[in-house]
């Protein structure tokens, strides 16, 4: 068979290279229910024959005459089933995470004028159900699991008719790669969210580049844990592409399981962001600090020697040497937590910690930071497997098959397959995005020289080109580096630099409580609720070593001056964080007003 050229190839693909007892499977009632590929195939297509019975169509394959068809769920074989099916159609799908608040949903559902909408559970679809009647286009809702007096997704499979199927089959093999295969919704961090228009070339395109770049492994014994939300093409994307490479596609049951579901399952690998690496290290270095005498101080002995880890630099004769028995006598733990099988893990989304990089890759459990925006299908760059090709702090070498530049203010632009088609009925906003083909991402990089590869430069993030901002006296700042210097202290959870327009730099801070209330009951200091934590005069003084000992990194304007502590963690739940767990810099502005004010008071 030939390179995919549409995403639902990926079922065909498998067929003909490795059938799979294993394309997808979830945990249902304590077993893995595991879908072949055959059987994906099989649902797949009496899935979309349902669908053209309802009237669903692709139509002229137009943007706006295709149908568009909506899905709110968590990760299961049901999102790809009807991803796939919705694809089969030529209609498109426009997926939704489950947290987007009613107003959201309402204003994303009337934009793209859903007919149809697929849900998981009782309480998204008490949620659709409470604002569908301001949806005019909604004919109806489903859902995927069982609940009394609404119609499940499977009533959708049994109205398939043998006409019905026959005629997916002539009308799969007629769409062409150019049509759009979803519009993705993305709030960002500030403003009404923008449809990002994404065809099958856009995404099988950056799939492709991706296999070839990184590369994976031809091994249809590999299986992989998916935990991060699909309505994310991050997740979505590389969900093809471990199809397309004939890996097993495992869905985690629930956040809160991503521990057990790694051990139970012995993964070779998944995707994350940097959010829950940093919380997975939290709780690693929270048991460290329960431990005694011999053991404490091998744990803590063990992670500075992570911390020196350089993948590029041997650390010489001795270092090698105490590294190999920090493996065997901690790290190997760390191993097992996550299933002891672990080839790759691939971080995006957000700046990872260079810190976390070096200790989980010294501690052989190595991790990939990557960087790309939905609006390129995403994969820009990425730290790839193999001897000089992985730079920490780095976002690693542009990808095969696409073309990267820097403005002359630094921002990085692209150009490629992998670029969106535009934003959905905003020629606008397209205009002024998409410029003679070069995608304006909105980041700012730099190059870092590859000694080893001259060829593979790596990409630098440095900053959120919208996110730089002014103080009073006129300087710039930029926040990223600084933050992500803060968050390398333990006690540091969270952090936001502010200061435009105002005389200094500040920041509020979360502390990470965890290890925070450790580090109290060492110093004998007694506590009750977060509120009189943060207030704490050795609290504030430990934070403001923290602060002190990173300044000395930066130029005096960009220097910390003050700061406070808050004692709540952000979250998407409490909205200063997006589904993608990237902070909401203008809702932590508007919400933490009063904190802000003390910093200048």
């Amino acid at each position: 068979m030939d390179k995919p050229k549409r995403l639902f190839d990926c079922i065909a693909l498998q067929l003909h290279k490795h059938p799979k007892e294993d394309m997808l499977a979830a945990k249902i009632n304590g077993s893995w229910r595991k879908y072949s590929s055959s059987e994906v195939g099989d649902i797949v297509d009496r899935f979309a024959a349902g669908l053209l019975e309802l009237g669903v169509s692709g139509n002229d394959m137009t943007d706006e005459g295709s149908d568009k068809i909506a899905i709110i769920s968590n990760n299961r074989p049901e999102w790809l089933f009807t991803d796939m099916a919705v694809q089969q159609t030529g209609a498109i799908l426009v997926p939704i995470y489950p947290t987007t608040n009613p107003n959201e949903l309402q204003f994303i559902l009337n934009d793209a004028a859903v007919k149809y909408i697929f849900v998981s559970s009782q309480d998204l679809f008490d949620k659709v159900k409470s604002i569908s009647a301001y949806v005019p286009t909604l004919k109806h809702i489903y859902c995927f699991d069982t609940i009394e007096g609404v119609d499940h997704w499977t009533m959708v499979l049994n109205m398939a008719s043998a006409d019905a199927i026959k005629k997916v089959q002539d009308l799969k093999a007629s769409i062409p790669d150019s049509h759009l295969a979803t519009i993705i919704y993305t709030s960002g961090t500030t403003g009404t969210p923008k449809g990002v228009m994404l065809t099958h070339k856009n995404i099988v395109s950056c799939g492709l580049y991706g296999i070839e770049s990184f590369p994976f492994p031809d091994n249809p014994a590999y299986k992989v844990l998916s935990f991060l939300p699909l309505n994310h093409i991050f997740e979505k994307c590389t969900s093809y592409i471990y199809m397309f490479n004939c890996i097993g596609v495992y869905f985690a049951e629930s956040l809160e399981t991503i521990a057990d579901n790694l051990r139970e399952l012995k993964p070779d690998g998944f995707d994350t962001v940097p959010r829950l690496l940093e919380k997975v290290f939290e709780k690693i270095m929270s048991k460290g600090n329960e431990l005694t005498g011999i053991k404490r101080k091998l744990f803590f002995w063990a992670v500075e020697l992570g911390e020196k880890y350089d993948n590029n630099i041997s650390g010489g004769p001795w270092y090698n040497m105490q590294l190999a028995i920090a493996n065997k006598l901690i790290f190997s733990k760390w191993r097992e937590a996550l299933g002891n099988n672990i080839k790759f893990i691939i971080t995006g989304g957000a700046a990872c910690q260079e810190k976390l990089l070096r200790i989980f890759n010294a501690a052989r459990i190595p991790v990939y930071e990557g960087y790309g925006p939905t609006e390129n299908s995403p994969v820009i760059s990425v730290n790839r497997q193999g001897k000089g090709l992985t730079k920490f702090g780095t976002v690693g070498p542009v990808i095969n098959g696409i073309e990267v530049k820097l403005a002359e203010d630094g921002e990085i632009l692209v150009k490629g397959s992998t670029v969106m088609k535009g934003y959905y009925k905003r020629p606008d906003l397209t205009a002024e995005t998409v410029i003679d083909g070069w995608l304006h991402t909105g980041d700012i990089g730099t190059w870092v020289e590859n000694r080893k590869h001259p060829a593979f430069r790596f990409l630098k993030i440095t900053d959120r080109k919208k996110e730089l901002f002014k103080t009073s006296g006129g300087k710039y700042v930029a926040p990223q580096p600084i933050e992500n210097l803060l968050k390398s202290s333990p006690y540091v959870e969270q952090v936001m630099v502010v200061g435009s327009e105002r005389k200094f730099v500040g920041a509020l801070i979360v502390p990470s409580f965890l290890m925070l209330k450790s580090w109290m009951q060492q110093q004998g200091i007694t506590f009750t609720t977060n509120e009189e934590v943060v207030k704490h005069p050795k609290v504030l003084e430990l934070y403001k070593n923290a602060v002190e000992e990173i300044n000395p990194n930066f130029n005096h304007v960009e220097q910390i001056k003050k700061f406070e502590l808050l004692p709540r963690e952000w979250s998407i739940e409490t909205g200063e964080m997006t589904p993608k767990m990237s902070l909401k810099r203008k809702i932590v502005l508007e919400k933490y007003r009063d904190a802000i004010e003390r910093i200048y008071a």
